[in-house]
């Protein structure tokens, strides 16, 4: 296809896997290749093969659903059809042989193509194109519930039962909400990466990629006190929502120390966040009961256009490895040179006050140092390319976008909204491919924008 170049093509079955040695390793990445070639594309999915609704099949369904694709991908599609069937036409083609071979027809009717399952596949779709037409109206009009809770965050730990479920949770209500979410990792002292097993390190490291594909903007916190770490992230980054797992039933000894769990320090907590408490062990569909809820909220805004700030003079490439340090520095002199109220060593110290936090430099090839500077009157974004990694960051070896933001601290939108562009951007499938071959500042700006144009309109 792409060495036809046609101006249309037809790809069934997005969520299929690809067989083994292909060039990518699902379907929905080859038509993520097509449309960076220019091509338009025409797919088909069944519902049950969204990521975020997983959990909601299984329960519902009784089925583990394999073949997933991630909701953004969906959420890019100019236009999404419901090709809507009764149960009765659908059985009936089926014992017809139009869909499977005859001998395969009595178990497919007896297991998935039942009509209670197929009732509930479509209440799922109906709800789920309501959800995209209800995004998109907002996507065009940018007019916002003034009553509309703040961004979402959801807590992870390193070894939740089913952090998979919280993640799916989150996903779903930030797209009922249109807010932007994020993904909270608080790591104990305990869970220093020196420190803890490689099974803990694979299931953490899974858990924030999976964060990452369902749209959230990842980051880690260090703190010894989960919920009070999770409780100043959520001032700090003007969260409305906090998604939690329900605990465990604690040892008796705890409660006789009157020791109160993370759900329970949130809840009593004096604060107005909603908190949504999620039942990750048990089998049906978590709830959201509100505990208490905002007054108001301010707008959130259309994702800002991060070429609308960026340069070529603000992108710095580098061929070999890079410390983190230098990567911070350098990045702050390019904004400094053009921006005279940005005194270097201050925003280098708030930008290590945050990495002291919890680093931004994260798992999946994106990092995202940012910090609010007393004095600025306007955003900074500068933007750098590490072709070797971060060389004295064992676990970032695979890091080559960095996004630096610094914003005024009473700037909320611009803040949130950079934050929010950069993660849309870093899953944006012809700006990952092409990453490793820009070698220069020109083409990585071009790139991004692009990618930006791609990704927004």
């Amino acid at each position: 296809m792409l060495a036809r170049k046609p101006q249309v093509a037809l790809v069934d079955e997005l969520a299929h896997t690809n067989i083994s040695g292909s060039r990518n390793g699902k379907r929905y990445q080859d038509v993520q290749e097509l449309l960076a070639a220019g091509i338009h594309v025409i797919s088909t999915m069944n519902v049950q093969h969204l990521e975020s609704l997983y959990d909601t099949v299984e329960h519902h369904i009784g089925v583990k659903v394999r073949e997933r694709i991630p909701d953004e991908v969906l959420a890019e599609a100019d236009q999404v059809v419901n090709v809507d069937l009764t149960p009765e036409d659908l059985q009936r083609r089926l014992e017809l042989g139009e869909i499977y071979p005859k001998d395969r027809v009595p178990t497919a009717m007896a297991n998935f193509f039942t009509s209670s399952n197929l009732e509930k596949l479509r209440e799922l779709t109906l709800r789920e194109l309501a959800s995209q037409i209800d995004e998109r109206r907002r996507e065009v009009s940018n007019v916002e519930d003034s009553g509309a809770p703040d961004q979402i965050m959801v807590g992870l730990s390193s070894r939740g039962p089913n952090s998979a479920r919280l993640l799916r949770y989150a996903s779903r209500l930030a797209g009922r909400l249109n807010r932007n979410w994020y993904a909270v990792y608080v790591q104990l002292p305990s869970e220093d990466p020196i420190s803890i097993d490689a099974t803990t390190q694979r299931l953490l490291s899974e858990t924030l990629t999976l964060a990452n594909q369902l749209g959230a903007t990842v980051f880690t916190f260090k703190g010894d006190d989960v919920a009070q770490t999770l409780l100043r992230v959520a001032k700090e980054y003007r969260v409305g929502h906090i998604v939690i797992g329900k605990p465990h039933a604690p040892p008796g000894w705890r409660r006789v120390l009157g020791k109160e769990s993370v759900a329970e320090q949130l809840l009593y907590a004096d604060n107005d966040l909603t908190i949504v408490v999620i039942n990750v062990l048990g089998g049906q569909s978590a709830r959201a009961p509100q505990i208490a809820s905002r007054a108001a909220a301010p707008d959130v805004p259309a994702l800002p256009v991060i070429t609308g700030l960026l340069t070529p003079s603000l992108i710095v490439v580098w061929k070999a490895p890079v410390t983190r340090v230098t990567v911070m520095r350098t990045l702050v002199e390019a904004i400094a040179a053009q921006a005279p109220e940005v005194q270097r060593e201050n925003a280098l110290q708030r930008l290590e006050q945050r990495e002291q936090q919890g680093s931004t430099f994260l798992t999946g090839g994106v990092a995202l140092p940012h910090a609010r500077i007393e004095g600025l009157t306007a955003p900074h974004i500068a933007f750098g390319i590490t072709h070797a990694g971060i060389s004295d960051m064992p676990n970032c070896n695979d890091v080559n976008a960095i996004f630096l933001i610094l914003t005024p601290p009473s700037d909320h939108k611009s803040h949130f909204g950079l934050l929010a562009a950069a993660s849309r951007l870093v899953r944006n499938q012809e700006f990952r491919n092409n990453l490793d071959h820009v070698e220069h500042a020109a083409a990585a700006y071009a790139l991004i924008s692009r990618c930006e144009r791609t990704s927004t309109s």
